[in-house]
């Protein structure tokens, strides 16, 4: 008996499809593009001492203020003026030393077109981004970056669609290049966004969140295992650490540990401590970041890690539960 057909696309769908190939090809063809102009543009920018400006209005104008944001974050100083707002005050946040961004699709809207005789009067430069090479707009500045596109999404082909998105992964392709250019790094994302997951993971370090060697279980190799246990119970980490007369770590004794001697048929009353802990346990540390931290004790399939200076003498530990409650996993 034959299958029952598939049910024939909706219309909602089919032009949801229709969409996605139309933005997704508009991207794509502006890498035919990215050359001198390009080249141009991210040097203009890298020479400058001031601050760049992005502007633009309409749907534009969400794209500059989204390309402000991203250039920010990745290294280079950037704010977002409404177009409008510039012709009536804000144009007076311009130094000599800035660069502004326009956006415009048509490289024709009037109140950029205003503003810029007064952009080039006060020393900044001027990149343009535009679906219009041969634009008023394009023609005025110093470098221009062509986001055009053959058509929009929009079954009428009127609302900016393709051209937005285009706009958009074309100012991303500037702020990734200004990036890789400055050498900016994770540790320099992590320094603008401390508030966020990735903050936390950069910017923490094992010394910020382990437990001091005050308050961490130690025994000594001789030590008896019932001494251990009490030890482990009363520092509530799930371990004791075995170090020697120097303060070195020579084990870790942890409630695997225990069931493993357990199993064995160990003899809780006479055994020493040293007989049944893990020998050489892995270390860190205290200026390591905790996120490496976080790692090797995922990765070992460990629980408790202990952390040592510059010469092995123990300064402290950590557990996962002190990464998760500095909300480093």
């Amino acid at each position: 008996m034959d299958p029952t057909p598939a049910p024939a696309d909706s219309r909602a769908v089919a032009l949801a499809r229709r969409v996605l190939r139309i933005e997704a090809d508009a991207v794509a063809a502006l890498a035919a593009r990215i050359g001198a102009e390009f080249e141009r543009a991210v040097d203009i920018i890298l020479k400058r001492n001031g601050r760049v400006i992005v502007t633009g209005i309409g749907k534009s104008g969400h794209i500059a203020r989204k390309l402000a944001a991203t250039l920010a974050s990745t290294g280079t100083p950037a704010y977002f003026v409404h177009a409008a707002e510039a012709a009536h005050g804000d144009l007076g946040m311009i130094t000599p030393e800035d660069v502004v961004i326009a956006l415009s699709n048509s490289g024709s809207s009037e109140e950029i077109l205003t503003i810029v005789p007064l952009v080039k009067r006060q020393g900044a430069r001027l990149i343009a981004m535009t679906g219009k090479a041969d634009s008023p707009l394009a023609r005025e500045a110093d470098a221009h970056l062509e986001a055009a596109v053959a058509e929009e999404a929009c079954p009428l082909n009127l609302a900016p669609t393709a051209s937005t998105t285009a706009a958009l992964a074309l100012g991303d392709a500037l702020a990734v290049a200004l990036l890789d250019a400055r050498g900016f790094a994770a540790e320099d994302f992590a320094r603008s966004h401390p508030g966020g997951a990735l903050g936390r993971r950069l910017l923490t370090h094992v010394g910020d969140v382990m437990r001091p060697a005050a308050s961490v279980p130690m025994v000594a190799a001789e030590a008896p295992l019932t001494a251990a246990l009490l030890a482990m119970t009363a520092g509530g980490m799930g371990m004791t650490a075995v170090t020697g007369s120097d303060g070195r770590p020579q084990g870790i004794f942890t409630d695997g540990d225990l069931r493993r001697a357990l199993e064995k048929g160990c003899d809780v009353r006479s055994a020493q401590v040293g007989a049944v802990m893990t020998r050489a346990p892995r270390t860190i540390g205290p200026a390591a970041l905790a996120a490496e931290a976080a790692e090797i004790m995922e990765r070992q399939r460990i629980s408790q890690l202990l952390v040592v200076d510059a010469d092995g003498h123990l300064v402290g530990a950590l557990t996962t539960h002190d990464l998760m409650l500095a909300k480093v996993i």
